[in-house]
C-alpha cells in the first residue's frame, strides 16, 4: 500500500537580496512616516502655545506712570488719583520713565507703602526707563526711594483688579473723567494713557501660523 507523503523541502527557502532590501526600505518607510507624524504632533502643540501667547498679548497694555509728567516730584502729580483712573490686567506693563540721576523705582509691601519705608524694598529699578511687568492679580506697591521724595508724593499703587472686584467708573466729586487735576500736567497726543498693543499685527501673524500648520499637515 502506498502513502502519498508531502515533500518536505530539505531546506528552508532564503530571501533573496531584493527581498531584504524590499523589507528593509518597508521599515524605514514606515519609521519615517512616524517620525513624520510625531513631528506633525509637537509643531502642532507648540503652534497652540504660541497662539496662546499672542492671543493673551494683544489684550495687553502699556501704561506710563504719571503720563506725560513721568516719575516725578516737580509739577504735584497725583499717583493715587493717576492709578484710580486705570483698569489694569494681568499682563500689562507699567512703565517708570525719569531722571536716574535724581529718582528710582522701588517695589514695596503695603505697610512699607503707607509708611513710605526705603529701607528693604522687594525690587529696586534704577535705568530711568523702566519697564515692569504685572503677572499677578492683587496690589503692586512702587516709591521713589531717595529720601524725602515718598513723602512728597512720589509713589503708586497699581492694583489689578480680581474677580470680585469691579473697576472703577466714576471720577472724583465735581470733577470729569476729562479733566485733570489742577496743577497736574496734561497728556498730551504723543503720550497716551494706555498704549494698546497693535492686535492687527498678531492677527496677521496667528493666520501665518494657522497656515504653517496646514502646509505642515500637507506633507504627512
Amino acid at each position: 500500500m502506498n502513502t502519498f507523503r508531502e515533500r518536505v523541502p530539505s531546506h528552508p527557502h532564503k530571501p533573496s537580496q531584493n527581498e531584504l532590501l524590499d523589507k528593509g526600505h518597508r521599515t524605514k518607510l514606515v519609521d519615517c512616516q512616524f517620525t513624520m507624524a510625531f513631528a506633525e504632533r509637537v509643531v502642532a502643540q507648540a503652534l497652540l502655545v504660541v497662539m496662546a501667547a499672542l492671543l493673551q498679548l494683544s489684550h495687553a497694555a502699556v501704561y506710563k506712570v504719571g503720563d506725560s509728567g513721568g516719575w516725578t516730584i516737580i509739577g504735584n502729580i497725583d499717583y493715587k488719583q493717576w492709578a484710580a483712573t486705570k483698569t489694569f490686567q494681568v499682563g500689562d506693563i507699567i512703565l517708570f520713565e525719569y531722571n536716574a540721576q535724581f529718582h528710582n523705582v522701588m517695589r514695596i509691601t503695603h505697610p512699607m507703602y503707607k509708611t513710605c519705608n526705603a529701607s528693604a524694598p522687594l525690587d529696586t529699578y534704577t535705568t530711568g526707563n523702566d519697564s515692569i511687568n504685572i503677572t499677578t492679580k492683587g496690589h503692586h506697591y512702587f516709591l521713589c526711594g531717595v529720601p524725602g521724595h515718598c513723602q512728597a508724593g512720589q509713589k503708586v499703587d497699581i492694583n489689578v483688579l480680581r474677580t470680585s472686584e469691579t473697576a472703577p467708573t466714576t471720577a472724583p466729586s465735581g470733577l470729569s473723567p476729562s479733566v485733570p487735576l489742577v496743577g497736574a500736567p496734561a497728556p498730551s497726543p504723543s503720550n497716551a494713557v494706555s498704549l494698546k498693543v497693535s492686535k492687527g499685527s498678531f492677527s496677521k501673524l496667528g493666520l501665518a501660523i494657522a497656515a504653517f500648520a496646514v502646509l505642515l499637515s500637507g506633507f504627512h
